[in-house]
């Protein structure tokens, strides 16, 4: 413990000018530098005499004796002059001034700490004692519980002694009974076999006659069998010669078939069309070489790493700044262009280019998972920010499109996943699910809910984009005419229509498009929609039963959505 008093001011030389004036009877350099001759009222209050007497005591003025002149001081040589400075410097020396109240803090300051230390140790001795005290006591309570504990334990093993005696009692008496049963059911047991062997035996004896009765029966039939044969193998002849010419009529037909469909796909080429297995294999293609070369190139450089890192960083934030503003939709698409594409001097490396382009499509599909589930209008700019991009980077069609497709599966095309991959791999349940567009994590699949509203968001952007007005056309994958291919891929497999996800995407599909659709493409549009009607309230194609969206919850309720939506739609049209 530490005792502090605030410390009084040293005294100021400026308050001891009596002190310096008086220099042991040496004059200081003020005085014998700058001493001018005394005047007579000086010489006056100077002399001892006007010191020790009073001058009221003359009769007057004029009898005072006037004091005897002060004999003028020779000035000093440089030697005195230093010797007398030495001298005053060394008393100044020995009179420092010494405080005493310091000196009284200083004492206080050790009587507190020597004060503290005792209380210090007392303290300690007081906290050994009571620690010492309660570990006595302590052991104390521990010996008597160990004691009890002991004692219940002996008590136990007593009781436990007494149950185990007679438990073996009764399991001597419990074998002796079994053991009694046991024999009983053997004796019984050989009767038993006994009368089966004699049983046997009669029966191998009526089975050697039954045989040789059915013996002679087979031969008989065996003749009548044998014309039988003879009579129907004449018959089949007869019918094989007709299978073959009805094999060569179908291989006729499946010539002129492979020959129109040859010619379908001839036209497709032309046309730039395709099918759906091919728009699924080509995006899983575009995936797999996407992650085997820049991917792969890029993560296995810790700077190329580095710098795809540093972009990814700068790509997200843009993607969750969008608002539903022209000029926000402009400038954070200008932003990401550049950060893509810088100037030509500092061009990204090829592999890199193509890893920032899967970052980027990345970003914009989290950010319709997330955002477009919640709020709906949030498509919008992100829609029109991926529509212009899309028409901007070289190469990102392909990447999206194929990061779509990883993220949803099959519902971008849309096409039933095969049983094996692009290359012809069988999946395996993990690989299948993936590729259906589940979530998998710690072996845990995706609820059915949270994957149609995940699906949902990310293919109202797609149909967005789809509509999106451009100045310039996109890949036939982006373009208008994919609207309608969609709906007659879908409308022609009922395996689709039967899940929950085909009608919640439906229903995004007619809400972004329908109206549209319905003037671009007039009649065949509203046949279209009439099936999908059919479809929703009757049954797909007609059958009762198979509704679109199956009976699950989720697509109950996007089944009545599909249906509201399209009575909107034919309202609307019909009211213009």
């Amino acid at each position: 413990m530490r005792y502090g008093l605030p410390r009084s001011p040293s005294p100021s030389p400026v308050r001891r000018s009596s002190r310096r004036r008086s220099t042991f009877g040496l004059p200081s350099d003020s005085e014998s530098d700058f001493e001018e001759t005394p005047t007579d009222s000086d010489s006056e209050l100077s002399s001892p005499s006007s010191l020790s007497s009073d001058s009221f005591c003359y009769q007057s003025e004029s009898e005072v004796p006037s004091p005897a002149p002060r004999p003028k001081r020779e000035p000093r040589s440089p030697a005195e002059q230093r010797h007398v400075e030495d001298t005053v410097a060394a008393i100044r020396l020995r009179t420092r001034h010494h405080d005493p109240y310091e000196e009284w803090e200083k004492q206080t300051r050790k009587d507190a700490f020597h004060t503290a230390r005792r209380a210090q140790v007392q303290t300690r001795l007081e906290k050994q004692g009571h620690s010492s005290q309660r570990h006595t006591q302590e052991l104390q309570e521990l010996a008597a519980l160990h004691a009890q504990q002991v004692a219940e334990v002996q008590k136990q093993l007593a009781a436990l002694q007494v149950r185990q005696q007679a438990d073996v009692n009764m399991l001597v008496s419990s074998w002796q009974e079994q053991d009694k049963r046991f024999r009983d059911r053997i004796e019984g047991v050989i009767r038993l076999e006994e009368e089966k062997l004699r049983v046997k035996l009669e029966a191998e004896r009526r089975a050697r006659e039954e045989v040789e009765r059915k013996r002679k029966e087979e031969e008989e039939k065996r003749k009548v069998e044998e014309e039988k044969n003879r009579l129907e193998e004449e018959k089949a002849q007869k019918q094989r010669e007709a299978e073959a010419a009805a094999k060569r009529e179908d291989e006729e037909r499946e010539r002129l078939r492979r020959q129109k469909l040859d010619a379908e796909e001839q036209e497709r080429m032309q046309l730039g069309m395709s099918l759906a297995v091919e728009d699924w294999v080509h995006a899983r293609e575009t995936l797999k070489n996407l992650k085997a070369g820049p991917m792969k190139a890029v993560k296995g450089n810790k700077q190329l790493k580095s710098q795809w890192s540093a972009i990814r960083r700068q790509i997200t934030p843009k993607i969750g700044q969008l608002t539903h503003d022209i000029d926000s939709v402009m400038r954070i698409t200008q932003q990401i262009i550049d950060i893509i594409c810088p100037s030509s001097s500092s061009s990204l490396p090829r592999d890199m280019y193509f890893a920032a382009l899967s970052s980027l499509a990345k970003a914009i599909l989290l950010q319709a998972e997330t955002e477009v589930t919640a709020e709906k209008r949030s498509a919008i700019p992100l829609a029109m920010v991926a529509a212009s991009l899309l028409g901007t980077l070289q190469g990102f069609p392909d990447i999206f499109f194929a990061k779509l497709v990883q993220r949803s599966g099959g519902w971008p095309v849309p096409t039933v996943i095969p049983s094996t991959d692009s290359d012809g791999t069988a999946w395996d349940e993990e690989q299948r699910a993936k590729a259906m567009g589940y979530r998998v994590s710690e072996n845990q699949v995706e609820g059915l809910s949270d994957h149609v509203m995940r699906v949902s968001g990310m293919m109202r952007v797609y149909f967005l984009i789809l509509t999106a007005p451009v100045p310039e056309p996109l890949e036939k994958m982006f373009q208008l005419p994919r609207f309608w291919t969609y709906f007659a891929r879908m409308m022609g497999d009922e395996r689709l229509l039967e899940t929950a996800v085909a009608a919640e995407v439906l229903h995004a599909a007619l809400d972004v498009g329908g109206m549209e659709a319905k003037f671009i493409w007039g009649n065949q549009w509203v046949k279209l929609l009439e099936l999908l009607y059919e479809g929703a309230t009757t049954g797909i194609g007609g059958a009762a039963g198979k509704l679109l969206g199956g009976q699950t919850p989720e697509g109950k309720a996007a089944r009545v959505r599909v249906q509201l939506q399209i009575e909107r739609i034919m309202q609307a049209t019909s009211m213009r």
